[in-house]
């Protein structure tokens, strides 16, 4: 019995061929999802277009140039924007960063974290200020949670783009932030977006890591993702 592997993937599988090439219009889409990408890396983070009050941070990486060459300097604030940040006494502190696809922050940031706000609704959680961060890599969430004072930081950042996914989202959460953290201390959701992970799903699997985070004092390889299936 044939079937269409195209109808159970978006990847790009049994696509023909012209002779020795591949059909015109195969090409010509590939061309168009490669441009998207390149498009998304590029693209500047409107920070008002979230609609949600924060405090806007800047990374030590000048402009987007300079971000994609020096990838350590997006991991860590400016001087301007150190001096921002008020200790307090919180649970957590949601970071907002742009990362290497701003459009996967303008489409999919503010309905995930509408979806969070509603789990973490009367629960006793002690939320710092929310703050985006332009030029900003995953690292850079370890210095805000610090200066924050916060017990442990969450991370939304658009992902490295694909060509069937320029604006997929990331989450990643860290106990305890402050520089020096490894990826292996974090616990990541990926693949945020309408056609991969819902926000429902996202948010249940982050408010269940966030909980089990606070209550064991970890994150990271000792810290399993086992919250069970969103009904």
């Amino acid at each position: 019995m044939a079937f269409d592997l195209r109808h159970f993937t978006p990847a790009r599988v049994a696509l023909g061929r012209t002779g020795h090439s591949l059909p015109t219009a195969e090409l010509l889409r590939f061309q168009l999802d490669h441009a998207r990408a390149r498009d998304a890396v590029y693209e500047s983070l409107d920070p008002a277009s979230l609609g949600i009050g924060h405090l806007l941070l800047h990374s030590a990486a000048p402009n987007r140039a300079t971000y994609l060459r020096r990838p350590d300097l997006g991991r860590r604030l400016s001087e301007a924007s150190r001096k921002l940040l008020i200790q307090g006494d919180y649970d957590a502190a949601l970071v907002i960063a742009d990362g290497l696809s701003a459009p996967a922050v303008h489409h999919h940031a503010a309905a995930l974290l509408e979806a969070l706000n509603g789990l973490l609704a009367g629960e006793d959680w002690r939320m710092a200020p929310l703050t985006v961060v332009l030029q900003g890599r995953v690292a850079i969430g370890d210095e805000i949670g610090q200066g924050l004072g916060a017990r442990q930081a969450v991370v939304l950042i658009g992902e490295r783009p694909g060509l069937t996914s320029p604006d997929s989202l990331g989450i990643y959460l860290t106990w305890d932030p402050r520089p020096g953290r490894t990826d292996a201390e974090r616990n990541c959701i990926s693949n945020v977006r309408t056609e991969g992970i819902g926000y429902r799903a996202a948010a249940h699997k982050l408010h269940f890591l966030m909980r089990e985070a606070r209550v064991r004092k970890l994150s990271g390889v000792g810290l399993k993702e086992d919250g069970g299936l969103l009904e």
